[in-house]
């Protein structure tokens, strides 16, 4: 049976592939929406499997909060390229990925990919991450995600770079107004600057300075100066290093990035907002993400890939 343009145009729209994959479907379904539906599927599934070898460390980070604030999540979803990750398809379906992961009860992403999707329950998350691998036409990845709950305050959220970077701030209050509010945003963008690694130094354990300690010795042990001073003095040169590093790492002893003097602590700052809004305030943690953080990058040239593209 012929195929008209509007079957074509109706498939396109329910599934999002290409018009000549819609042609072929309807062509090889005798026009039955539903079996060309399945088609699509299916060779998604199939293309998504070739494509899973490719590097997928471009992508965006998206954080959700709850209406009342008490409850949000980032999650990271990687694509190849950073031109897919500026589509609008695979935005739509980031934000998809980020609803479902605000609800979950899964503990890690493999039980998170396992579970039914929201959206068509007859699919699996991962079932679902395939189709859209098989529509955008890359490899995409669901990376990770966190969960942040705080039922005696609420969850500052902020995105930076477009989606590149995505932050969650734990904050404990007795009050929620504006003020506070704004504080915690300059909180979670001094978060997204200055990446700390810890909330304060409370969290940093004593094998990690341990180990810090042994560097910065073998350090001064190296350096024909440095090693000939008293025991004393390189003992008080370690500790004076280590706090450094320590201001540099732990997000409440870090320099206020915003401090009019240039020397206020991001602690000292909280401070201020609490006792000008006669709360108590505590920044208990914070979630940081930064797309492919710790992946492998592909360089490749786009003109040569164009080129591939029309020659395939």
């Amino acid at each position: 049976m012929a195929i008209t343009a509007a079957q074509v145009k109706e498939l396109r729209e329910m599934t999002g592939a290409g018009m000549m994959d819609c042609k072929k479907a309807l062509t090889s379904t005798d026009g039955d929406m539903d079996k060309a539906v399945e088609f699509l599927r299916e060779k998604g599934l199939a293309t998504a499997q070739k494509k899973a070898s490719r590097i997928a460390a471009e992508g965006l980070c998206k954080t959700l909060v709850t209406e009342d604030g008490k409850k949000a999540v980032v999650v990271e979803v990687n694509a190849e390229t950073d031109f897919v990750a500026k589509n609008e398809k695979f935005q739509s379906y980031v934000a998809d990925v980020a609803a479902q992961a605000l609800n979950t009860t899964a503990a890690d992403i493999d039980a998170f990919l396992a579970e039914a999707w929201a959206l068509d329950t007859t699919k699996t998350v991962k079932e679902a991450l395939a189709a859209q691998i098989a529509v955008i036409g890359e490899n995409m990845n669901i990376r990770r995600f966190a969960q942040v709950e705080e039922q005696n305050g609420f969850i500052a959220s902020y995105t930076h770079m477009g989606g590149k970077i995505g932050v969650l701030v734990d904050v404990e209050t007795d009050v929620v107004n504006d003020a506070v509010k704004e504080m915690a945003k300059n909180v979670a963008m001094q978060i997204a600057a200055l990446k700390p690694q810890y909330t304060s130094d409370k969290e940093v354990s004593a094998d990690y300075i341990e180990h810090e300690k042994e560097i910065l010795m073998a350090q001064i042990q190296n350096d024909p100066k440095e090693s000939q001073k008293p025991a004393k003095v390189i003992e008080g040169m370690i500790t004076g290093r280590i706090k450094k590093e320590l201001k540099e790492i732990c997000l409440l002893d870090q320099t206020y990035v915003k401090a009019e003097d240039g020397k206020q602590s991001v602690a000292k700052y909280v401070e201020q907002v609490a006792k000008e809004n006669g709360a108590k305030i505590q920044i208990k943690g914070f979630v940081r993400y930064e797309t492919g953080d710790g992946l492998e990058r592909k360089e490749e040239n786009f003109a040569e890939e164009v080129a591939k593209q029309m020659n395939a």
